[in-house]
């Protein structure tokens, strides 16, 4: 198995970071402004939506932890997704956040692989930019690359 793993260290509280990677009011404000449906507890689902009616992904979230980690399971989107683990870990470092993102369980590294790397570490610059000055640059304001 492959994962994808991004370090980033954030300006601001963990309380903050948290709400915006657990929460899909959160989430809308970096990943994607065209949609995240679904409650923030976990055995639920998040569905998100990058311009088409259908969800592109469906998330079911394993793990929420105010302390500082979300975790979901893939269990619909990209046939590279689907069974697949996310996780953002958050900790304290000093007056930042450090937060160790992992997308993991892929079934082999590929190009799509590579691709989904690079916007993962795009949209956490966009979480970051979001956390720091108020602005993040989601779907679909982002850089298309």
């Amino acid at each position: 198995m492959a994962d994808i793993r991004h370090r980033v260290c954030i300006s601001a509280p963990l309380a903050e970071v948290y709400e915006a990677v657990a929460t899909p009011k959160g989430i809308s404000g970096w990943w994607t402004r065209d949609g995240v449906r679904g409650e923030p507890t976990e055995g639920s689902k998040l569905e998100f939506f990058f311009g088409d009616p259908k969800p592109a992904a469906v998330m079911e979230i394993t793990r929420l932890s105010p302390d500082g980690y979300v975790g979901w399971s893939c269990v619909d989107g990209a046939d590279e997704w689907v069974g697949t683990k996310l996780a953002f870990d958050l900790a304290e470092s000093g007056d930042e956040t450090v937060v160790m993102f992992t997308h993991a369980d892929w079934r082999s590294p590929s190009e799509f692989m590579a691709h989904c790397s690079a916007r993962w570490a795009y949209f956490l610059l966009s979480l970051k930019s979001l956390m720091e000055t108020g602005t993040g640059t989601p779907v679909p304001e982002d850089l298309k690359f």
